[in-house]
């Protein structure tokens, strides 16, 4: 029973995953609407015209609908193994709660016209999704011993609530990443590092929402270098904690040259639908990260 949940939570991981991946691939190649409006069925078909759009949505909706199923079959699978009281359920849920919540907004999306803000919600829960089964993953693979907090080692409060704070921000940055990309936003800031050839542009339309998000991600990268310099500090006393405040940091450095190269590539279709593809594989696993560090720092708290 145990080796077939472990599976089922690491097929159902990486199908989240996907689904990530192939909602971006939707929003950058344009094809939200190739299925008309029209729900659950593509221009009215159940098999739909063989057009680029309509595929590529109709696609990322057969890859939802199956991971849905796989959400609910972990988070029934988890309850009778675990109980409602324990860590697993807890993360079961909120990818139940957080799959059914993007695709609500998903299907709202195709029916009527939906703001580009609503539409970068659906990616941040979207991701919130893939986090919690992430972190369902880690817990039931993770040694059973090796998972119980050793009480001996605390982190001090200042790290704990900075890398809470730090999590909640980066989610923030991620929701306006989102809604560059759904604003057709990504011309705005021409050039890299400078905007337009200027360190501050005007702040007008595109250009200024691409311009906060850029300064808003170079914010992530201190905060997080500021993450990596205090975890470091616990290289002995709690490894674990050390390797991932470094892990985070490389990851935000690998996320900072990601969004340069989306921006330099901008007028090669082809190219710039990759880099935005790898782009969103780098912050889903930044997050993730952020989650998990804010997950044993929160455990790892004296308890009075």
């Amino acid at each position: 029973m145990r080796l077939t949940l472990k599976w089922l939570t690491l097929v159902t991981c990486l199908g989240m995953f996907l689904v990530l991946i192939a909602g971006v691939l939707v929003t950058k190649t344009e094809s939200g609407r190739g299925c008309g409006d029209d729900w659950p069925l593509c221009n009215g078909k159940f098999i739909p015209a063989y057009t680029l759009e309509s595929i590529i949505e109709y696609s990322h909706r057969a890859i939802t609908g199956v991971v849905g199923i796989l959400v609910v079959m972990t988070f029934i699978a988890v309850y009778r193994k675990f109980g409602r009281r324990s860590e697993s359920f807890y993360y079961a849920s909120g990818a139940l709660l957080f799959t059914i919540i993007q695709a609500i907004l998903g299907a709202m999306a195709v029916v009527w016209e939906t703001s580009s803000a609503v539409m970068a919600l659906h990616f941040g829960f979207s991701l919130l999704a893939f986090t919690f089964t992430l972190l369902i993953v880690l817990k039931v693979w993770h040694d059973k011993d090796a998972a119980i907090p050793n009480k001996t080692i605390y982190v001090q409060p200042f790290y704990r609530k900075l890398v809470w704070l730090v999590t909640i921000y980066t989610y923030v940055v991620v929701y306006i990443g989102a809604y560059v990309r759904h604003t057709d936003s990504s011309g705005g800031c021409t050039g890299w590092p400078l905007c337009n050839g200027e360190i501050i542009p005007e702040l007008a339309g595109s250009t200024g929402i691409a311009f906060i998000h850029r300064v808003a991600a170079m914010l992530v990268l201190l905060l997080i270098v500021w993450i990596a310099v205090l975890g470091s500090r616990y290289s002995k006393q709690s490894p674990e904690i050390s390797r991932m405040s470094i892990l985070a940091l490389v990851l935000t450095g690998m996320q900072v040259l990601s969004g340069a190269w989306v921006t330099l590539v901008i007028h090669s279709e082809s190219m710039y639908v990759f880099a935005g593809i790898v782009h969103t594989m780098i912050i889903a696993a930044l997050f993730a990260v952020l989650s998990y560090l804010c997950i044993r720092a929160w455990q790892l708290r004296p308890v009075r």
